[in-house]
C-alpha cells in the first residue's frame, strides 16, 4: 500500500542530524578524529576504575563491621559459651541451627566439618559480614545505574557507612534473619534497575531477569517478612504501570518471578503455610487476571482512562481479597492472622486484647520512627538532600503521569514546556515510588527503617549526581548551559564528600579504637549449671528470649522459642507464659507438665518489668488477655475482673528485685541454683496441689 510521507532534507542536513558525530570529527584540514574509539576506551577506564572502588569499599565496610564487632566484644578472646551468649534473643536460635550442622556426625546429617580450616563460629559470622560487602556494592551500582557516574555510587557507600547506626545493625544482631536477605534484596534492587533501561539487548534482558529471579528467591528464602516487603514493590509496579510509566512487558515478568520465587521457597520449605496464603501471590495473580478482563485500559483521553483506572483498582483489590481469602478458607491457613490484627489495631481500626498483636504493639522496634532519626540523617546532610530530590523528582512524576493520562491531546502543551520539565525515565519512576513507599512503611514502622534508610542513600545520591535534576534547576533560574551543569554537579558532589570526611573520618577512627569486652558472668554461670547438672533429655520452659539462649548453649530441649510465624508455636508460647499471669498454682503446674516441661525459667526482670509502662508489662498483657485487672495504680477496662488466685501465684521476690529467678524444678526435681542473678525454688507445694503463700 503506497503512504504519503514528509518529504527528507538533503543529504547534508540528513548527515547533520542522523550523525552528528561525524561531522564533529573532522578536522579543518580535513582529518577525522577517533573521538568513538576515545569514548570506549574512556568509558572502558571509568568502569573499571569505579568497579574497583566499588570492591575496595564493599570489602571496607566489612572490614569495618567485622573490626567493630570484635572491639566491641573483644570476640577472639572470650569462652566459646560466651560467644554464643553473645547471639542475644533469636539470634541465638538461628546460630543454633548452625551449631547443630556442624556437629552433626556426618555430611548428610550436616555439613562438611572447616574446623581444620577456620573456626566455625567465624566462619559463620565472617559469611554475614561478607554479604555487607555485597549491599555497599549493590547499593553503589544502582546509584551509578541511575546518575551515570561512579562517583554517585562513591557518594552513596559514604553515606551509608556514616549512618550506620540507621542503615545496618548487622555488627551487634549478626544471625538475624534480615541481615541474610538485605543483600540480595539491594542485588534485586539494583536488577531491575538495569532491567528497566531502555534499548536493552534480548540477551541483556534475559540475563537481568535471571539475576532478578535468583536475587528474588535468596531474599525469600533468607526472611520470615520477605511477602510483606515484595509486596510493596509490588504495589510500587502496579502504580507505575497503571500511569503508563513502566513497560508493561517488564513489569509483568516481574510479577511472574515474584510468584515464581515465592512458590520454590514454600517448596523448600517443607509446604510453608504462610507463603501460599500471602497477599503477595494473591494480589500479583489478580493484577494478572485484571488485565486479561479489562482492554485497553491504556487508551483514550484524561477522563476515560481515569474512569478505567479506578474500576482496575477496585477489580484488583476485590480480587486479592477473594483470592487471598479463598486459599486461607481451603488450607485453613492462620499462620499470619497476629500480623493483621496488629496491623488493624496498629493503625486504629480497632483496639484488641490479643496477646500476640499487643506484644508487637507494645515493641519499641514495632512502632513510629524516632524524631531523632531525622536529625542524625541531617548531619550527614543525607537527609537534606533525600528531601531535595523528592521534591524534585516527585513534580516530574506527577508531570509525565498527567501527561501520560492526557494521551496526544496534551503533546503540542507538553512540548511548550519541556524546557520546564524532566523527562523521567522508567528506572529512576521506579526508585522514586520505590523510596516513598518504604519511607511509609520505616515511618508506621521503626524496625523496618533499614529498608529505606540504606535506599535513601542511593536516592539521595543518583540526584545529587544526576544530570537532568541541575538541567531542570539551571534552566528555571534562565542559567543552563552543558558546562556549567557539570561543573555544579561535580563541584557540589566534591563538596559534599569532603565534608563527610572532614566531619566523620576522626569520629570513625575513635570508633575503631575503643575498645571494650563481653560480660556477662551469671548468664554464663546460669549455663554452665544447666549442662553439669541437668540431664541431657531436660526440658526448659521459660521467654522466648532466654530459651534461644538455653538451646544453643546446653542443647537442650524447649517448651516454646522465638520462631512466631507459626500458631502452634504462639499459642503455645502464651500457655507458658502463664507463670507470669494471674492463675492458680494447680493451673501453671497442669500447663507446664502438658508440654513435658521438667525446668521452668522465672525472670525477675520481667515479673518487675519496667522497660515497659503499665499497660504493655508482660504480666499486664497476660491479664489482659485473660479478662483480669492489671497490677498498680492505673484504670482498667470496666469489663476486667480480680483474678481470685492472683496471691497464690505471684512469685517470690528474691533479696534484691534486679535479680532473677530459674529453675522451679517440676515433678520430683529440686535442683537448686544460688547465685546473684538466678536463685533455684523447689516446687513441691505447686505439685501438692496447695494454693499456698507467693512464694511457691
Amino acid at each position: 500500500m503506497t503512504t504519503v510521507r514528509q518529504r527528507r532534507a538533503g543529504k547534508g542536513t540528513e548527515a547533520a542530524e542522523d550523525q552528528p558525530s561525524e561531522e564533529k570529527n573532522v578536522k579543518p584540514d580535513g582529518k577525522i578524529l577517533s573521538d568513538h574509539t576515545g569514548g570506549k576506551l574512556w568509558n572502558i577506564l571509568s568502569i573499571s576504575v569505579g568497579g574497583i572502588v566499588a570492591l575496595s569499599l564493599g570489602l571496607l565496610t566489612s572490614v569495618y563491621v567485622a573490626t567493630l564487632h570484635e572491639n566491641d566484644l573483644w570476640f577472639s578472646n572470650i569462652k566459646e559459651v560466651e560467644r554464643e551468649i553473645s547471639f542475644r534473643t533469636e539470634c541465638g536460635l538461628y546460630y543454633s541451627y548452625y551449631k547443630q550442622m556442624i556437629q552433626a556426625a556426618s555430611i548428610q546429617q550436616g555439613i562438611v566439618n572447616c574446623k581444620q580450616y577456620l573456626e566455625p563460629v567465624y566462619f559463620y559470622i565472617y559469611t554475614l559480614f561478607g554479604l555487607q560487602a555485597v549491599y555497599v556494592i549493590a547499593l553503589y551500582v544502582t546509584s551509578w545505574l541511575l546518575s551515570g557516574t561512579w562517583l554517585s555510587g562513591l557518594l552513596a557507600a559514604c553515606w551509608y557507612i556514616t549512618n550506620r547506626t540507621d542503615t545496618t545493625r548487622v555488627e551487634f544482631t549478626i544471625p538475624l534473619r534480615e541481615n541474610w536477605a538485605l543483600p540480595f534484596f539491594a542485588v534485586q534492587i539494583a536488577a531491575i534497575t538495569y532491567l528497566l533501561r531502555t534499548h536493552l539487548q534480548p540477551v541483556q534482558e534475559r540475563l537481568t531477569l535471571t539475576a532478578v529471579f535468583i536475587a528474588t528467591f535468596l531474599f525469600s528464602l533468607t526472611w520470615q517478612f520477605n511477602q510483606f516487603m515484595m509486596l510493596i514493590q509490588a504495589l510500587a509496579l502496579f502504580i507505575l504501570d497503571c500511569f503508563d510509566m513502566l513497560p508493561t512487558v517488564k513489569v509483568t515478568w516481574l510479577y511472574i518471578i515474584q510468584i515464581s520465587a515465592l512458590l520454590l521457597v514454600c517448596v523448600l520449605q517443607f509446604f510453608n503455610s504462610m507463603i501460599l496464603g500471602s497477599l503477595l501471590i494473591s494480589f500479583n495473580a489478580s493484577v494478572l487476571i485484571a488485565r486479561t478482563i479489562q482492554k485497553n485500559l491504556k487508551k483514550g483521553g484524561l477522563l476515560n482512562r481515569l474512569g478505567k483506572l479506578i474500576l482496575h483498582v477496585l477489580l484488583v483489590l476485590c480480587l486479592t481479597l477473594l483470592i487471598n481469602k479463598f486459599i486461607k478458607k481451603s488450607l485453613n491457613l492462620e499462620s499470619d492472622e497476629h500480623i493483621f490484627k496488629f496491623l488493624k489495631a496498629k493503625f486504629g481500626f480497632g483496639a484488641t486484647r490479643d496477646f500476640d498483636a499487643n506484644l508487637y504493639l507494645c515493641e519499641e522496634a514495632f512502632g513510629l520512627l524516632p524524631l531523632n532519626t531525622f536529625s542524625r540523617l541531617s548531619d550527614t546532610l543525607l537527609f537534606y538532600v533525600y528531601i531535595f530530590v523528592l521534591f524534585l523528582m516527585t513534580v516530574a512524576a506527577v508531570i509525565v503521569a498527567f501527561q501520560n493520562l492526557s494521551g496526544s491531546n496534551q503533546v503540542q502543551f507538553m512540548e511548550k514546556m519541556e524546557e520546564y520539565t524532566i523527562t523521567l525515565k522508567p528506572d529512576a519512576a521506579y526508585n522514586l515510588i520505590h523510596t516513598v513507599l518504604f519511607g511509609c512503611l520505616a515511618l508506621s514502622t521503626m524496625r523496618m527503617k533499614y529498608l529505606w534508610t540504606s535506599h535513601m542513600c542511593v536516592f539521595a545520591s543518583f540526584g545529587l549526581c544526576s544530570t537532568e535534576v541541575w538541567k531542570l534547576i539551571l534552566k528555571c533560574i534562565h542559567l543552563y548551559t552543558s558546562q556549567r551543569t557539570h561543573v555544579i554537579k561535580y563541584s557540589i558532589l566534591i563538596i559534599t564528600l569532603l565534608y563527610i570526611s572532614y566531619k566523620f573520618w576522626p569520629g570513625i577512627m575513635d570508633e575503631l579504637s575503643e575498645l571494650r569486652e563481653f560480660y556477662d558472668p551469671d548468664t554464663v554461670e546460669l549455663m554452665n549449671w544447666i549442662k553439669s547438672s541437668t540431664p541431657n533429655t531436660a526440658v526448659f520452659a521459660g521467654s522466648m528470649q532466654l530459651l534461644a539462649g538455653v538451646k544453643l548453649c546446653t542443647g537442650r530441649t524447649l517448651t516454646n522459642h522465638p520462631h512466631y510465624e507459626d500458631k502452634n508455636l504462639r499459642e503455645r508460647t502464651k500457655q507458658i507464659y502463664q507463670i507470669y499471669a494471674k492463675r492458680s498454682p494447680e493451673d501453671v503446674y497442669r500447663i507446664l507438665r502438658s508440654f513435658g516441661t521438667d525446668y521452668v525459667i522465672l525472670e525477675d526482670s520481667i515479673c518487675y518489668e519496667r522497660r515497659h509502662s503499665r499497660g504493655c508489662r508482660l504480666r499486664d498483657l497476660l491479664d489482659i488477655a485473660n479478662g483480669h485487672i492489671m497490677d498498680g495504680l492505673g484504670e482498667n477496662e470496666p469489663d476486667l475482673k480480680p483474678s481470685l488466685k492472683c496471691q497464690g501465684t505471684k512469685p517470690l521476690a528474691s533479696s534484691e528485685e534486679s535479680s532473677t529467678r530459674i529453675n522451679t524444678a517440676l515433678g520430683e526435681r529440686e535442683q537448686l541454683l544460688l547465685c546473684p542473678r538466678f536463685q533455684g525454688l523447689p516446687a513441691r507445694a505447686k505439685h501438692a496441689g496447695e494454693g499456698g503463700s507467693s512464694g511457691e
